[in-house]
């Protein structure tokens, strides 16, 4: 048996059109834009790289070493380096005042304030060990 052919061909149902979509745009910060990048946010804080990495020399420099090494060292540092040894050397100055003092608070939670032989084991550790040292100190004191 074969089937009918039909003249008429069948249309699809049409869909109702959907509303358009309201457009919101982000609001735009207030104040400047900082740069993201590190390089940018280097020479958005301080004028060069170099002028950074001098900065930080001499605040991470021991006593027996000389800030113009580390200088040198430090400008072979990639810029994100430089940001968190930046970041480091802030927070110290601000809440111990400096490597000196640092190492006392640390032998003092340690209970360890009269063992010099700890404390010159501390003295050759670098700045953010110093640092992470203390937070972790603080960190178990609150706990």
């Amino acid at each position: 048996m074969a089937t009918k052919k039909t003249d008429k061909q069948k249309t699809p149902a049409k869909k109702p059109k959907a509303a358009p979509k309201k457009v919101v745009k982000a609001a735009a910060p207030k104040g400047e834009q900082k740069p993201r990048h590190p390089r940018g946010r280097v020479t958005a804080l301080h004028v060069s790289k170099e002028a950074l990495a001098k900065s930080l020399a001499e605040s991470l420099a021991k006593p027996d070493e000389d800030t113009g090494v580390i200088a040198d060292r430090l400008r072979t540092a990639s810029n994100s380096q430089l940001l968190r040894l930046q970041h480091v050397v802030e927070t110290v100055k601000s809440k111990y005042g400096d490597r000196t003092k640092l190492i006392a608070k640390i032998g003092s939670t340690e209970n360890k304030a009269k063992d010099k032989d700890f404390l010159a084991k501390l003295d050759g550790f670098s700045l953010p060990q110093l640092l992470d040292l203390a937070q972790s100190h603080e960190k178990r004191t609150r706990a």
